[in-house]
């Protein structure tokens, strides 16, 4: 028989090539081949579980060929949320059965509306969107001051896009269904015309409104008449007078309008047309008053030009046009309402202090809307029951007085009373004291400062609690209809990107939100307007409008399992208080990169974050400092399934195999998004495949010698020890040990601790995770492997196959079982 030694290192020298002679076996070709094919077609536990040869060639891959059996302890494994740290996968101490259930996705649900992340993100645009109203209002403001002064013509101040919304915003035209001509002529036209123009509008619709009153009425009369002859037939002798009467004064009636109304048989047309015209006066009359201000604001000439010497709006009518459009800008809070922001707050500040100074008694100051809201805004009352007789009875208050009302009310806001009546200088009969402004230079700061801090306490307070609705409510939607049916819900998302003024129909926004951005001929991407492309990729929704998995460089499982396999990687060796620090220290790496990785939208982008890759190449046990970002994007391009592709032939290949995997990158570097309802990633499917034939390799070249598939089980997991436990923990790994450095046979039998010290004192457990000094070690097993084993079937054979009775006691091994579950 070849030496133990010789044929381990004939495997080891090309081990790709090793493992390609074994998937090319035609048992192992057609069980690959019926796994890839069926995988797919899977959603369910049960499914899997009824598909013998899927579920049992899944569980050779993970080592656990003989708990197949045991479909009702496998079932809660797979149902296990890997998340939570006490389900039943994560207590076990065996990680086979933790890295199984890791391989499918049967405990959580891939179909969602929104990650976390998307969500993240669509409330920060929500909030920046909000946050950047002032800016952009002051923006506006200036270009429409500064653009106006070199407008020439009519013309082209109504052809500035910039200007005419502007303008439009104030006076309330609707920039997408204008009449251009009406707006034109009403900016070339004398105001006092328009006023013409509309009185006598007025006067029409007047005397049709009228007509066709009277015209209702006729009908209503001969309705009664008809109504009143049936009942004097029906009627008793006794009622018929009463009746009779009732007809006379209906008949009087009709007789009246009939002499001021056209002929019976006329009516009906006669309504029709009065009714068409009723509304197009009142349009009219509507439009009139909104020509009439535009003329009256701007100035224009009847050919459509400037007078000479003059602008085509004067800075005194800039700047009320100004002040109204901080007031009225398209910048509403949830409620509906104009939201006030950072610049309407200065104008209503300056309009206080401007105002304040002239009132002498408190009936002036409550009859002023501005400046009452503007107090009550300052002392943080409630707007909605705070009433002006309030603020009157605690102005009026004597603070000396226990029995005022500055003394005995106010609940909760006695304390806002009593620095609200401290602010002003009124007396109890509401007049000011001779010599006295009702506030002095102090009390008007302490005034106005309150006022800036709280003037948009409302809008935040109902921003805060559309944010928690929507967060409550975007979990429970099932399609992008019952997003689109929820009017809260779509006008957040549609402020959120700046899209609440483009009269978007809900059919409209379904079409954007299932849209497929990776086929430029898609409906949003056809729209040629980045915030659509943005809007779609805030959500999951499948082209049927159902929900569909997240677009994600990496599945949510995949994100969790990468964090892990750094926060270990980065934790594993060292002193108790070093691993301590380390651990924290990875843990917010690992909360950086859960993220960020989110947001990742191309391979190029990942590639570009170094922080990410290096995350991701220390969790798979790969120096960052010896891979070039060229060198991976060779990998990440490469067909996993060619044997032709760069990953597949590249002598280092089979390191990158799982990470590219674990990531969701077309050839093209492009997001391709998971099937809904997928039950097994693609990390998981091509983890599943090459665990498959590293078993099958190990189990075909082991089949005469034991020690070869030991020498190449322990190579496979050797990444995974942490400790000299985990290698007591398994009885392969420790047959490794002990053959390599000759252990006692009566240490088998000592306590455990024992042996874990002399395992620790033989082996650096760190070195192992060097490639050239774990060869070291497996030459070393191999050598003396023969020397120990004279035998014709190896003990290293009867332990993989689960036969024979060399290894660890049992006593030792229920020592060790108590010891790791304890320490969990």
């Amino acid at each position: 028989m070849v030496s133990t030694y010789l044929d381990y290192s004939r495997i080891t020298r090309d081990l790709r090539s090793s493992l390609n002679r074994v998937a090319q076996q035609p048992q192992i070709a057609r069980e690959a081949q019926y796994y890839r094919e069926n995988i797919d077609r899977v959603k369910t536990v049960d499914a899997f579980l009824d598909d013998y040869r899927l579920y049992s060639y899944a569980m050779k891959a993970h080592g656990l060929e003989d708990m197949t059996y045991a479909k009702a302890f496998m079932r809660k494994v797979l149902e296990s949320d890997l998340k939570d740290d006490n389900s039943f996968a994560n207590r076990l101490t065996d990680e086979r059965y933790r890295n199984f259930a890791q391989a499918f996705n049967f405990s959580s649900a891939t179909a969602v509306a929104q990650t976390s992340a998307q969500q993240d993100a669509l409330i920060g645009l929500y909030n920046d969107r909000i946050n950047d109203l002032d800016t952009v209002m002051r923006q506006e403001m200036a270009y429409f001051g500064a653009a106006m002064d070199l407008v020439t013509d009519v013309d082209q101040f109504l052809g500035n896009e910039k200007l005419r919304s502007f303008a439009f915003t104030v006076f309330g035209l609707n920039p997408k269904t204008f009449s251009y001509t009406e707006v034109r002529n009403a900016l070339t036209s004398d105001p006092a015309t328009l006023t013409a123009n509309q009185t006598a509008a007025k006067t029409r619709l007047t005397e049709a409104s009228k007509q066709l009153t009277d015209l209702g009425a006729r009908d209503t009369a001969l309705a009664q008449i008809v109504s009143l002859t049936a009942q004097l037939a029906a009627a008793p002798d006794a009622d018929k007078p009463a009746i009779q009467t009732k007809i006379d004064e209906q008949n009087a009636i009709v007789t009246d309008l009939d002499a001021r109304l056209p002929p019976r048989d006329q009516a009906p047309a006669l309504k029709t047309q009065l009714s068409l015209e009723v509304n197009t006066l009142a349009r009219q009359i509507s439009s009139l008053d909104i020509y009439i201000q535009l003329a009256s604001t701007f100035n224009f000439n009847a050919d459509g030009s400037v007078p000479a010497g003059e602008k085509a709006i004067s800075d005194e009518k800039k700047a009320l046009l100004n002040e109204a459009y901080v007031f009225l800008r398209p910048g509403v809070t949830p409620s509906g309402a104009a939201r006030l922001t950072g610049a309407g707050a200065l104008l209503n500040k300056e309009y206080y202090e401007q105002k304040i100074g002239s009132i002498t008694k408190v009936s002036d100051l409550i009859a002023d809307n501005r400046l009452l809201n503007y107090i009550i805004t300052a002392f943080g009352l409630p707007s909605a029951t705070t009433m002006p007789s309030t603020v009157e009875n605690i102005l009026t208050s004597d603070i000396n007085d226990p029995e005022s009302y500055v003394n005995k009310y106010g609940g909760e806001y006695n304390a806002a009373y009593k620095k609200m009546l401290a602010a002003f200088n009124l007396q109890t009969d509401g007049t000011l004291p001779a010599g006295k402004t009702a506030q002095d230079a102090d009390q008007m700061k302490t005034t106005s400062d309150g006022y800036m801090v709280r003037y948009n306490d409302k809008s935040d307070a109902e921003d805060e609690a559309l944010v928690k609705r929507f967060k409550l409510l975007i979990g429970t939607m099932k399609s992008v209809d019952e997003l689109l049916a929820n009017n809260d819900m779509k006008k957040f998302m549609l402020r959120a990107f700046g899209l609440d003024n483009e009269d978007l129909s809900s059919r409209t926004l379904k079409r954007i939100l299932t849209s497929d951005l990776n086929d430029p001929r898609s409906y949003a991407n056809t729209l040629r307007d980045e915030r659509y492309v943005k809007l779609v990729k805030a959500f999951n929704f499948n082209p049927d409008g159902t929900l569909g998995a997240p677009k994600l460089a990496q599945s949510e499982a995949d994100i969790m399992n990468t964090a892990k396999a750094y926060v270990i990687a980065k934790s594993r060796f060292g002193t108790d208080e070093e691993k301590k620090v380390a651990k924290v220290k990875a843990q917010e790496e690992a909360k950086y990169y859960t993220a960020e990785i989110e947001k990742i939208e191309t391979l190029d982008a990942f590639l570009a974050n170094r922080r990410l890759v290096d995350f991701v190449l220390v969790g798979s046990g790969i120096d960052p400092g010896t891979v070039k970002t060229e060198y991976l994007k060779d990998m990440f391009t490469s067909n996993l399934d060619d044997p032709k592709s760069f990953i597949n032939t590249d002598p280092n290949g089979l390191k990158y195999r799982g990470i590219v995997a674990s990531f969701n990158f077309d050839t093209d570097g492009k997001i391709v998004r998971g099937e809904a309802g997928q039950i097994q990633t693609r990390r998981g499917l091509i983890t599943t495949v090459d665990l498959y034939l590293n078993q099958s390799l190990e189990e075909s070249e082991g089949a005469d010698n034991g020690g070869v598939r030991l020498a190449l089980y322990f190579k496979r997991k050797a990444p995974e020890i942490n400790t000299a436990y985990d290698i007591l923990a398994e009885t392969a790994l420790f047959q490794v040990i002990k053959t390599a450095y000759s252990m006692p046979e009566g240490l088998q039998n000592a306590k455990i601790e024992a042996q874990a010290a002399y395992i620790e004192r033989v082996v650096n457990i760190k070195d192992l995770q060097d490639p050239g000094k774990l060869e070291k070690l497996l030459q070393r097993f191999t050598a003396l492997y023969d020397v120990e084993n004279n035998t014709d079937v190896s003990p290293g054979l009867a332990i993989l196959s689960g036969s024979g009775g060399g290894g660890v006691s049992a006593e030792t091994l229920l020592s060790l079982s108590q010891l790791r579950a304890g320490g969990r």
